[in-house]
Order: C-alpha cells, then sequence, then structure tokens
C-alpha cells in the first residue's frame, strides 16, 4: 500500500468538501433563508452560528487537506486496485467526520420523544455523524426533528444538508475525477464508487464516463429545481428538493416532507424524477440524444417499470379494499408516490404509510431490497442483480436434473461473457443477507425495549425495518423509523451501526469491508 499516494488523495477530498460548504454560506443571509411557505412566523435574522459553523468546518478541513497533502508531497507512484479501494473508502469515512463539523459546530438540535412529547436536544457527536453519512449515502434517515425552527436548525446548515445529498448522489470519486481526470487511475476509482455490476454503455475513457454522469445528474438537478421554483417553492425549497430528488436521498426542509405542500402537481413532477433518477445514467444520456429505443430495449429498464407499475397497481386495488386511501385520486396520487419513493430508494413521504394495511407495509419493505438501475443514484440491491439471480436460479434448478446439460448465463438475449459475474452475484446475495442478519441481532439484543415504548410489541419487525432502511440507503422504513417518526431516539451504539450500514449500502460491501482485512494494507 503506497500510503503516501493515499494521503495525497485523501487531501483532495478534503479540500472539494470544504469547498462545497462555501455554497451553503449565503443561505445564512434571511434575504436568501426565507421560505415561502410561512412555516415559521418568528423573525428571522442573520444566522451567526451557522454562518460561523460553517466557516470553522472550511478551515478544518483546508488544515486537515493541507496536511494530508503535505505528508502525501512527492508521491509519483500509480494508483492500484488496491490503493483505488483504498481511496474510495477513506473518501467516505473522510467526508463523514469533515461533513458532520456544521452540525457540531452550530449547536443545531434533534429532537426525541418524551412520553408522546417531541423534545429538543443539541446534536451529540455521534448524531452529527448519523446526519452526515445520511446525506452523503442519500439515505435520508435524519435525527432532526424541528426542521421548520431556524433558530434550532439554521437555513444555511439544511442547505449544506441537502449540499451532501448532491454531492453523494454525484459520488465523491465521480466528481474527483470529473476534475483532475487521473487517467488510468480513474477507472480503478470509478468502479470502486459506482453502483451496480456491469457498466454497459460507458465510453473508453473514465473521465469521459464521469462528465457523462456528472453533466445529466447536474442537468436534471437544474430542471427539476427550475420547475418547482415556477411552481411556487422558494428557491431555497426547490434546490434541496432538488437535490433530495435527484440523489434519491430524501432529505426534505420540513418535518412534512413532500406531504407539506399538499399538490397533486409537486408530486406528480417529484415522481417523474425520481424515476429517472433510478435510471441508469448511461440509458438517460441516449434519451437526452433522442435514441429512445435505446432505453426501451434495455431489460433492466423493463424489468424496474414494470415492477414500479406492477406493485403501483397492486397496493392501490389492495388499499381501496382495505381502507387505506378515501378514493380513486388520493390511491393513484399517494400510493403511486410512496411505491416511486421507496423503489427508488428516495424516502420522499406524502403518506402514513405506516397506517397502511400489512399488505402494503410488507410490500414496502419488499421494494427496500429491490432499488433502482445500475449507474443510477438509486441505492438498495439494483433491479440487475435481481434479474442475474432469477437467471443463475433457474439455471441452477435445471442442473439438479440434468446435470449434464451446460447453458450460458443469458441477458438481453446475449451470453454473458464475465466466468466470474454468477458467483460474483451470489456472494453479493449472501453478504447481505449477512449482514442484514447480524444487524437485526444486534438491535433487538442492545437496543433497550424503552425505544420502542407502548411499541415494544413490534420490535422485531420495526428493529428489522430500520435496519433494512439503512443499509439500503432508503431512510424512513415501518413503525418506529416510520414516514411520521425518525432515529433520534436509537441509542448511540445503534446509529454507530446505522452509519455503517448506510455506508456499506452506498459503496456496495466491499469497498468498506476490505478497510477491516488486516492483509489489505500489507505491502505487496
Amino acid at each position: 500500500m503506497d500510503f503516501r499516494l493515499l494521503s495525497k488523495q485523501l487531501g483532495i477530498v478534503a479540500l472539494l468538501i470544504g469547498g462545497a460548504m462555501v455554497l451553503a454560506l449565503p443561505w445564512a443571509s434571511p434575504a436568501l433563508g426565507i421560505r415561502k411557505h410561512l412555516a415559521y412566523e418568528g423573525t428571522l435574522a442573520f444566522e451567526t452560528g451557522g454562518f460561523v459553523a460553517l466557516l470553522l468546518s472550511i478551515a478544518v478541513c483546508g488544515l486537515v487537506g493541507g496536511l494530508l497533502m503535505y505528508l502525501g508531497r512527492g508521491s509519483q507512484g500509480k494508483l492500484f486496485r488496491k490503493e483505488a479501494m483504498a481511496v474510495v473508502g477513506l473518501s467516505w469515512v473522510l467526508a463523514t467526520v469533515l461533513g458532520a463539523l456544521p452540525y457540531y459546530f452550530s449547536g443545531t438540535c434533534r429532537g426525541y420523544m418524551d412520553e408522546d412529547e417531541t423534545k429538543t436536544v443539541r446534536m451529540h457527536i455521534v448524531d452529527c455523524l448519523f446526519e452526515s453519512q445520511s446525506g452523503f449515502s442519500t439515505t435520508g434517515a435524519t435525527v432532526l426533528t424541528q426542521l421548520e425552527d431556524p433558530e434550532l436548525v439554521p437555513h444555511c446548515i439544511l442547505f449544506w444538508r441537502s449540499m451532501t445529498h448532491f454531492l453523494g448522489g454525484l459520488g465523491i470519486i465521480v466528481l474527483f475525477v470529473v476534475i483532475l481526470g487521473q487517467g488510468s487511475a480513474g477507472k480503478a476509482l470509478m468502479r470502486a464508487e459506482m453502483p451496480g455490476p456491469t457498466k454497459e454503455g460507458s465510453t473508453p475513457r473514465m473521465q469521459d464516463t464521469a462528465l457523462l454522469f456528472a453533466f445529466t445528474y447536474c442537468g436534471l438537478n437544474l430542471a427539476l429545481a427550475i420547475i418547482l421554483w415556477v411552481m411556487g417553492l422558494s428557491l431555497f425549497d426547490a434546490l434541496c428538493h432538488a437535490f433530495g430528488t435527484m440523489a434519491t436521498g430524501g432529505f426534505s426542509t420540513y418535518n412534512a416532507s413532500v406531504g407539506h405542500f399538499d399538490s397533486a402537481a409537486i408530486d406528480s413532477v417529484i415522481i417523474l424524477f425520481m424515476i429517472l433518477a433510478g435510471t441508469n445514467f448511461t440509458l438517460l444520456f441516449y434519451l437526452i440524444c433522442l435514441r429512445p429505443k435505446k432505453v426501451v430495449g434495455d431489460i433492466e429498464w423493463r424489468v424496474y417499470m414494470s415492477v414500479i407499475a406492477g406493485i403501483t397497481v397492486a397496493v392501490i386495488v389492495v388499499g381501496l379494499m382495505d381502507g387505506d386511501f378515501t378514493g380513486l385520486s388520493e390511491a393513484l396520487q399517494k400510493g403511486m408516490f410512496q411505491v416511486v419513493s421507496i423503489m427508488t430508494t428516495t424516502g420522499y413521504c406524502t403518506d402514513d404509510f405506516d397506517g397502511w394495511s400489512h399488505f402494503g407495509r410488507g410490500v414496502l419493505f419488499m421494494l427496500m431490497f429491490v432499488g433502482g438501475c445500475a449507474g443510477s443514484t438509486g441505492g438498495g440491491m439494483k433491479v440487475i442483480r435481481h434479474i442475474l439471480f432469477g437467471k443463475i436460479l433457474r439455471l441452477e434448478v435445471e442442473q439438479a436434473y440434468h446435470p449434464s446439460v451446460v447453458r450460458p448465463l443469458r441477458l438481453g438475449g446475449k451470453a454473458v461473457e464475465d466466468p466470474e459475474l454468477r458467483k460474483n452475484i451470489l456472494v453479493y446475495f449472501a453478504l447481505v443477507l449477512a449482514i442484514f442478519m447480524f444487524s437485526w441481532i444486534f438491535v433487538i439484543t442492545f437496543e433497550p425495549d424503552a425505544t420502542w415504548g407502548d411499541e415494544s410489541q413490534h420490535k422485531l419487525v420495526d428493529s428489522a425495518s430500520s435496519v433494512a432502511a439503512t443499509l439500503n440507503n432508503i431512510g424512513p422504513g415501518l413503525g418506529t423509523v416510520g414516514a411520521t417518526r425518525n432515529y433520534a431516539h436509537f441509542s448511540w451504539w445503534s446509529k454507530s451501526l446505522f452509519l455503517w450500514l448506510m455506508m456499506l449500502g452506498r459503496l456496495e460491501l466491499f469497498s468498506i469491508l476490505v478497510l477491516f482485512a488486516p492483509g489489505f494494507w500489507r505491502s505487496r
């Protein structure tokens, strides 16, 4: 392991994080920070505490970045696969720590429930790390409950919170490669960070791939922000909700999430852009280039849309039968929104789906393990992996009664040439299952029953939901972490576990797991 080279690369990441914080500074001004929906009726003033906190955080990022660059000075080594994985994994750890500083320095307050009453207390360092990683991993799980009170959560800190979604959705390393190129090293970095088992359609040069991804991502963010602004949202809300939508993150500026706006038109626009965010960005580029046949011909996209359509119809039909909705119009609006939000791992809410029937809640829980397409900003296990897993399972069943028959694994009518793919898919599913089970047992063992209060009889289901929602980068889950609740009431050790689960889910396990392997750090 070339530690000097590693230090130099991490120093650049620290400086990029500090530079991004600068964009949150202007929102400390009341002229920019006022939101038009009058959720807060107090007197708004310049947010000195949040502004100073951001300045201090920027200074720390500069000092850390400068120190790491100094330690890595003169490094001319080549970035091999091992160093690339270390850069990616440690970059996300470093980003989590640095991204937590604005919350900590500003004294931002989180909430907790005490005898059915919401109270506030300053964020603990674990809360700050949790909120930071939730933003960068585009999970959207939160410990904040007083979003509409700038005295407790300053606007500039809220904007930084949404900025972490923007950076995480784009990818810290994608941004790194866009700016610096890195040549063959960029290829290793991109492969370690970008989600999904395949990169079909990628351009030969990884900087071109990064530029394509960044261009499409930023363009869609800008388009959505403008549309929401024209529809009546303040510039602040429009930008924050655009960041949360296109990153499939789900951080809102209101406690009621998107449901605060109570607008079918806004819901419809966000549904459309959530679907786009969960689509492979290479396909979106083809769509921009007026080549829709490339999109329609992609098997993963067809399955992705079919699952959304099928589950939406099932939720609407069963929901109407079970009384989850008052009528067809509400069923269409709220049912489709929640299905798309969970499927794409965005986590925005317009309805308290925790009050739905067992079927509706069960289907949403199942969707947590599906996710978006490979090469999108969506989290989860990815649709393409489920397609391949089904094909592998069918081949294994056939071989059980026809052991002499050897059939190739085919995808979209073409044989898959990668001999390691079958093993990789099976290993990935096994790892996700193992991590989910061990994390679930950890939470139900060490988390006190007081966390669930009168709902302690649902501890098994609710703890499984919290693990699934963080591991798959969803955000809200069922029960105690449902649409109207958050993660503030969990103990610090459970939040620490969730923090790592969010990072594992965003980087698809291996770039984080290798950091704990002693042999990974040894010299070649």
